[in-house]
């Protein structure tokens, strides 16, 4: 490696989809959660 290499970092695009699919992946878990709560009281 040469010391004027870039930096080891992702482009914005990628950080941003990372970020969007770490939060539609939680929404997701609760929904799934919720889903399983309702299913189990009827």
């Amino acid at each position: 490696m040469l010391w004027s290499d870039p930096e080891n970092e992702p482009p914005k695009e990628l950080r941003d989809m990372q970020e969007m699919l770490r939060r539609l992946g939680l929404v997701l878990a609760l929904a799934m959660l919720l889903g399983m709560i309702v299913i189990g009281l009827r």
